[in-house]
């Protein structure tokens, strides 16, 4: 009877060391989360858009429990608190739909995240559907699902890539072939969307 008695009591720690990552956010089916990565394209994301939230994110359930749904390599989902922690200092926003989501968006939205799941990390930063980069992934899912565009495209040539952490980027990938025409997407337009409304700093 001891050690059941041990086991809940570790078992009932955990769970409130989980809950106390995001304590002051509500998740629900299609919030949108930003972070501050600390890959090693971060600083370069950054620098790029004049922003500090260089990765994101969807939240979709599986099995009652939150998750992040995110393109690293490969795209997969990722238990929320296990994201929450992964950015720097275990800081995050979460914006969320200024209308809600209906039961059948969610469903639609977690039916397009099928379409990704698995696909490698485009470095490139190509429109494509072969490899896929984090905002690319939230944009095309609300507008596969939803027919939302949560923002307007940019190319890469309306971006400042002087800064040289940017531009040392910009060499080591492209050389001297800078696609100034591929369509692109960045965090920072997602995140100033005006359809979405900010539900959770931290």
């Amino acid at each position: 009877m001891r050690r059941i008695l041990i086991l809940l009591s570790c078992f009932a720690g955990f769970l409130l060391t989980t809950q106390q990552v995001y304590a002051k956010y509500i998740p629900e089916e299609g919030d949108i989360i930003f972070h501050t990565s600390n890959s090693n394209l971060s600083a370069a994301i950054q620098a790029v858009t004049h922003s500090p939230y260089s990765h994101m994110g969807i939240v979709l359930f599986k099995e009652g429990q939150p998750y992040v749904f995110e393109a690293v390599n490969p795209v997969k989902y990722t238990p929320l608190d296990k994201w929450i922690k992964r950015g720097n200092k275990g800081k995050y926003v979460v914006k969320r739909l200024n209308t809600p989501l209906t039961t059948l968006d969610k469903k639609q939205l977690n039916d397009a995240a099928q379409t990704y799941i698995g696909k490698p990390y485009d470095i490139r930063f190509e429109w494509s559907d072969q490899k896929i980069y984090c905002s690319e992934l939230v944009w095309k899912m609300y507008h596969d699902a939803l027919d939302i565009k949560l923002a307007t495209l940019d190319n890469f040539g309306s971006y400042d890539v002087s800064h040289p952490i940017v531009a040392k980027k910009v060499k080591e990938i492209y050389g001297n072939h800078f696609p100034v025409n591929e369509k692109v997407i960045a965090p920072v337009a997602i995140y100033d969307s005006p359809l979405l409304m900010t539900v959770a700093t931290d």
